[in-house]
């Protein structure tokens, strides 16, 4: 059973590297894939000291675009997607993802934060199935169309199709655990900029 790691990543030169060192604590994983989703900053750098294998989308492609690249480079039966933003992140956090798809009681898991802070736990108790922590079976991505096409609406599709295709799901609670939000890396302006062209992508895909 071939265990992968795709971590899609947009100018995220803070976080990605402590994300890197905890994925690179579970043994059972065998490839980390950073994927440089048009980055301006240091991200795919430090990636690479941190030993993952790195792939350079020349332009931002969204995060559909970015995790199609990432499931384009590697042969594994199992994928687990994490967000490069991620604050206390532990081994524990991706041993608990990664099991019950391991053990085959579910083809895919959902990560819900817990006990890290008000806003992120909030948003994904009203919307767990926005959160971009999963581990997932092969097939559930291999027979989606139009990845690429979802963006930032990735986590919506995944669900949507995975309730269509009568995938097993399971909730994974990771306590302790949050991430940046987009306010605090691009400053209040341009954050809500980017949050709504999210919340564009995310409705885009609810309508299909």
């Amino acid at each position: 059973m071939k265990i992968d790691c795709i971590i899609p990543a947009y100018n995220e030169e803070r976080t990605v590297g402590e994300v890197i060192n905890v994925v690179k604590e579970v043994e059972i994983i065998r490839n980390i894939i950073v994927v440089n989703d048009g980055s301006t900053d240091n991200t795919a750098n430090i990636a690479r000291e941190k030993g993952a294998t790195v792939i350079e989308n020349p332009k931002n492609l969204g995060k559909g675009g970015a995790i199609k690249n990432g499931i384009e480079n590697t042969d594994a039966d199992i994928i687990l997607l994490l967000d490069a933003d991620l604050i206390g992140l532990t081994k524990k956090h991706v041993i608990d993802l990664l099991t019950p798809v391991m053990n085959d009681e579910a083809d895919m898991t959902v990560g819900i934060f817990s006990s890290g802070r008000l806003a992120t736990d909030l948003a994904q108790f009203v919307a767990p199935n926005l959160s971009g922590q999963r581990a997932l079976k092969r097939y559930v991505i291999d027979t989606m169309d139009n990845l690429d096409m979802t963006k930032y609406g990735v986590e919506v599709a995944l669900t949507k199709h995975a309730s269509k295709m009568k995938y097993r799901v399971i909730n994974v609670e990771l306590k302790d655990m949050t991430h940046i939000m987009k306010e605090e890396k691009l400053g209040l302006k341009n954050g809500i900029k980017a949050r709504l062209k999210m919340y564009y992508d995310i409705l885009r895909c609810l309508r299909t």
